[in-house]
């Protein structure tokens, strides 16, 4: 399970700033006038601290990249999505922080190298997708998701902000599984509206005790920003998921 806490949180920095780790010097930090607010219970410390190492790691690339962080605007959106609250911009609103992204960091937006890898990933998941639609009992839904239901579940069926209990496998077009939970011996939990979009829509489709296959395009995945070394960038990817229960 600690793994799985690993893996995910690695996921879901990389999805929302990836762009922070092109910074190549840290700048010197001012000193800041330490709190007195008692933290009285482990629950309190550990939330502490786990809040305090984050900042850390991300304050001086933040701070080098030379982004107008206001950190106000940057806690309530962390509060909101670990809570499950509704992301508050629109998706043109999110497309221009994507494009002002771009411009604040030229290496990345222009690197012609990582824009091949982009196109060849994105091709031949839009291959394996034209392909696999023909196939039976392979359903595509409107977002472009594709999924087969392998094992009709007979218990309830999940919403957006439900907390659900899945074994899972994940993996790449080519065959090569990146996470799972079979191999670790037990499942995972998570609220479905706080992983990838093909996720939340694919799994909302099962009941308890079901079982279904996901073939998640990558727009409705990692995008072309990928998941470090395990996801390359614009990856269709495909999911084995088995709905167990839900809370």
């Amino acid at each position: 399970m600690k793994r799985t806490m690993n893996v995910l949180l690695v996921l879901c920095l990389i999805a929302a700033g990836g762009w922070a780790q092109q910074a190549k010097t840290e700048a010197k930090k001012a000193p800041v006038k330490k709190k007195t607010t008692a933290m009285k219970t482990i629950e309190e410390k550990m939330s502490y601290w786990s809040g305090y190492d984050l900042g850390q790691k991300i304050g001086g690339n933040v701070k080098s990249s030379g982004f107008p962080m206001r950190t106000a605007a940057f806690l309530a959106g962390i509060s909101e999505a670990i809570e499950g609250g509704e992301n508050r911009l629109t998706k043109e609103e999110v497309q221009q922080v994507i494009e002002a992204f771009q411009q604040m960091n030229p290496q990345s937006a222009g690197n012609k190298e990582q824009e091949a890898l982009i196109a060849k990933y994105r091709k031949e998941g839009e291959e394996f997708l034209a392909l696999n639609k023909t196939k039976d009992s392979v359903v595509t839904t409107p977002s472009g998701l594709q999924y087969k239901m392998l094992r009709e579940g007979t218990g309830r069926a999940p919403v957006d902000t439900s907390m659900v209990t899945v074994h899972y496998r994940g993996r790449l077009i080519n065959g090569t599984v990146f996470d799972e939970s079979y191999g670790r011996g037990e499942p995972s939990s998570f609220r479905l509206n706080q992983v990838i979009r093909g996720w939340t829509e694919g799994v909302r489709l099962m009941k308890e005790g079901g079982m279904i296959e996901l073939f998640i395009p990558g727009a409705l995945a990692y995008g072309d920003q990928g998941a470090g070394q395990l996801i390359p960038p614009g990856s269709t990817l495909i999911f084995t998921v088995e709905l167990i229960s839900i809370q």
